[in-house]
């Protein structure tokens, strides 16, 4: 059967064209094709006939043609012309005919010895409907395949191309980039184009004219040696890296070194290494007391005159009640050597 499918439902079809053989009898179709305006669908049979029917009208056929090709073989192709109004085919009995779809019992023009060993072997028309186009089989070590181009008005060969030393199976010449590409049966595929008529394509990647070299890239390896060259113009040569590497590690600005502190108050939005908090100034202070306290009595009574000469603070107030201050009087220190044992003191 021949059946339409809606794309956007795969489980689905719209629409199935059973064809039929003269007797009534199911025939497989091999190949079928749309027309250009998609009005018409015609099928390719093994029995060698070509069955067209309407899109709409899936149970008779609106054309066909009983022997289109020999029975029994397998018609690989069929294409409609651009203007909708000739059918080509592509038959297993190494045959190429182009039919004209309003008198539909004989065909308008045939071409014969084009062997085909694949069942789908293509044939298609040229962008301006004036050319046909399709490939030829050959058996393994038995010369080219060809792509062989036709006059569709008068089915004169016009041209042939040796393409590889295999089959050409699947042929398309492009309507838009107007380029042919070939598929071959050894599994190679090539697109041929005119410079002058085919638009982009393969002509995006082998039209390509070659890079320039730029000019920086070739200055850079070359150097001028001038023999009388002053000493200050001559370019310094690195002789040993590790030498340049110790000369970069002094270089604060190559060797990324941080900044030293700021001694004393800060300058230059920058905060001095003290700062100008209270903690700070009184651990500064402590570190600069050069004042010896190994003595208490001599540190507590240094200030003792100048509070009895000049009371400010607490003297003033117990003036009348304060007793008069004793202190013990430094004895001079005795010489322990006439001491008994027992009482001298032990280191």
């Amino acid at each position: 059967t021949v059946r339409t499918w809606d794309v956007n439902n795969e489980k689905k079809h719209k629409s199935v064209f059973k064809p039929r053989s003269v007797q009534g009898k199911r025939v497989i179709p091999t190949t079928c094709t749309y027309s250009r305006d998609g009005k018409l669908i015609a099928a390719g049979c093994q029995d060698g006939s070509i069955q067209i029917w309407d899109r709409n009208m899936s149970v008779h056929t609106k054309f066909h043609c009983r022997q289109a090709h020999a029975s029994g073989t397998d018609t690989s192709c069929l294409t409609f012309s651009y203007d909708g109004t000739i059918l080509a085919s592509r038959g297993g009995d190494d045959t190429l005919k182009i039919w004209d779809i309003r008198q539909f019992k004989k065909p308008l023009n045939s071409a014969d010895g084009l062997p085909s060993f694949f069942p789908m072997t293509d044939c298609c028309f040229s962008p301006d409907d004036k050319i046909l186009v399709t490939g030829t089989s050959v058996k393994k070590g038995g010369g080219s395949g060809k792509l062989i181009f036709f006059y569709r008005e008068t089915f004169q060969k016009l041209y042939e191309i040796e393409v590889t030393d295999a089959s050409v199976v699947r042929c398309l010449w492009h309507p838009k980039l107007n380029q042919i590409m070939v598929g071959t049966g050894n599994g190679l595929a090539k697109v041929y184009y005119d410079p002058v008529k085919s638009q982009r394509g393969a002509k995006l990647c082998v039209v390509k004219t070659k890079r320039k070299e730029r000019q920086a890239e070739t200055l850079t390896q070359d150097y001028i040696i001038t023999p009388h060259a002053l000493p200050m113009f001559r370019e310094p040569r690195q002789r040993s890296t590790r030498k340049q590497l110790e000369k970069d590690r002094l270089d604060p600005m190559k060797s990324h070194k941080p900044e030293p502190p700021v001694a004393g108050a800060g300058r230059g939005g920058r905060v001095g290494t003290h700062g100008v908090t209270l903690s700070s100034y009184i651990v500064k202070n402590i570190a600069l007391d050069k004042t010896d306290d190994s003595n208490p009595r001599e540190a507590i009574l240094r200030h003792a005159k100048e509070a009895e000469e000049n009371p400010y603070w607490v003297a003033p107030a117990y003036a009348k009640t304060q007793p008069k201050t004793v202190f013990a009087e430094v004895e001079p220190e005795d010489d322990e050597t006439d001491k008994p044992e027992w009482k001298k003191r032990k280191i």
